[in-house]
């Protein structure tokens, strides 16, 4: 949702570009690569307050100094919005959440060096300013009044769009943080196949990563808070997308999907554009209301692309967008979770005669259940934390048939420790939040900005 926009100029003239545009991320194995995305919480020392852009300690500020490192600034409006540097960005979500888009990497070695590295910084940074980070799913404490809007043009047009469509879709811009992997495919039914398996499986990644229980400095009800927000954020760009189990599903059919999703902006002479609730086929056809006779461009849909929210989404490769933003050890697991159940032949094949056969309604009752109820949510007779094993499991066999080791012969199955700890034990983190929230925290939240900071 943060990254800078597209620079594509290529005007589109037919509906043929739109499908070419996916069909273009089919890569051979061998070209396969990973991307991690994280956000967290930028939060004033002793406060606990969330940092403002303008001011000492400020975010403005905080991106400044990053460029020490050689970072280079991204300018809105004369305002530094994002850093960087090679295939890497830094960005801001709309409440100041400082986000990393990493570089696309070979193996999860390589992503959990390059965690290390941004944290190293930001955290330097951070001690410098006077201020913390936190990995959470949502703020522990804060109310939506408190938090502070970035100043981007993109992020005004949703922020005035978004109550029209739902009550909670300011709080998950505002107030949630996430981390997501983006994996590649070699064709269409291979896509298609791993499409199918990330959106059955979700719910498992969002239960094992559940680490957002609070809201406004006390238990919500939910483990995961951030997971429930996107159920009433906007129903015509959020979801499981039951189409994607449908005969004939493929890069046409999610085309024709997100031709009805409704735009928000056009980006033109550098400035967002509110075309907001319009159709893309009508701008494909030359009618977008307030700009007859002009056509988009390729980086028109690629920027509509990005502003469509299902737990998984489709662009140039599948973005995994299920779980909760939380500490560093669980930022390399689940590049490593799907990494082992998509990238191995073996272990893909597996994941998908797990859930072949669940039906839709099994798929809605688990995204519906998992949010609140998170490992102990019960599937077919067992907790979902029994499965939730059975997924490691295959996941670890596919990370171990790849061979890739580190200097000290560790295969990447080891990333996957701390979510074997979570899902053996039987309960999530969010409920290790809870009963220290209860009894050692005597029922104040502040604690966490100090023990779970990076």
């Amino acid at each position: 949702m943060a990254a800078p926009p597209q620079k594509d100029s290529k005007i589109l003239t037919d509906y043929r570009q739109l499908v070419e545009h996916l069909e273009n991320g089919c890569k051979p194995r061998e070209q396969w690569r990973i991307g991690t995305e994280h956000e967290k919480f930028v939060f004033v020392l002793g406060t606990n307050k969330p940092v403002p852009y303008e001011g000492n300690p400020g975010i403005r500020r905080f991106l400044e100094e990053l460029t020490r490192f050689g970072w280079k600034q991204i300018l809105e409006n004369g305002n530094p919005i994002a850093l960087t540097m090679g295939d890497c960005n830094i960005s801001l979500e709309p409440g100041g959440q400082l986000e990393l888009s990493g570089a696309p990497l070979e193996n999860i070695h390589q992503t959990c060096d390059e965690v290390h590295t941004h944290l190293a910084q930001v955290k330097e940074v951070a001690e410098e300013l006077g201020v913390g980070l936190l990995g959470s799913g949502f703020i522990p404490k804060w109310k939506r009044s408190d938090m502070h809007w970035m100043p981007k043009g993109r992020y005004k047009i949703m922020r005035d769009y978004m109550p029209k469509k739902g009550t909670l879709g300011l709080d998950m811009m505002l107030r949630s943080c996430t981390v997501q992997v983006n994996l590649d495919f070699e064709n269409e039914r291979d896509m298609v196949e791993k499409f199918r398996i990330a959106v059955a499986l979700q719910p498992i990644a969002t239960a094992l990563f559940a680490n957002s229980p609070f809201l406004e400095g006390t238990l919500s009800g939910w483990q995961s808070y951030r997971s429930h927000l996107w159920e009433d954020t906007d129903p015509d760009r959020c979801g499981i997308l039951p189409f994607i189990f449908e005969p004939g599903m493929g890069f046409e059919k999610y085309t024709e999907y997100a031709l009805d999703v409704p735009m928000y902006f056009i980006y033109r002479d550098g400035k967002y554009i509110d075309v907001s609730g319009a159709s893309f086929r009508d701008f494909l056809r030359g009618e977008l209301p307030g700009h007859i006779g002009k056509l988009p461009k390729l980086s028109d849909w690629s920027d509509h692309l990005t502003t469509i929210f299902p737990e998984v989404r489709l662009k140039n490769y599948l973005e995994m967008r299920g779980a909760d933003g939380g500490p560093w050890r669980r930022l390399c697991a689940l590049p490593a979770l799907w990494v082992g159940l998509l990238y191995d032949p073996t272990s893909q094949a597996a994941a998908w005669d797990l859930v072949r056969n669940w039906s839709i309604e099994e798929h809605q009752m688990l995204r519906q259940t998992v949010p609140k109820h998170a490992l102990n949510t019960e599937f077919r007779g067992q907790r979902l934390c029994n499965i939730a094993t059975e997924v490691l499991d295959i996941a670890a066999a596919g990370l171990k048939a790849r061979g890739i080791v580190d200097s000290d012969g560790k295969d990447e199955a080891d990333f996957l420790d701390t979510l074997k700890e979570i899902a053996e034990r039987g309960f999530s983190p969010a409920e290790e939040l809870a009963q220290l929230f209860g009894t050692k925290w005597k029922k104040n939240v502040d604690p966490i900005y100090e023990d779970f900071a990076y």
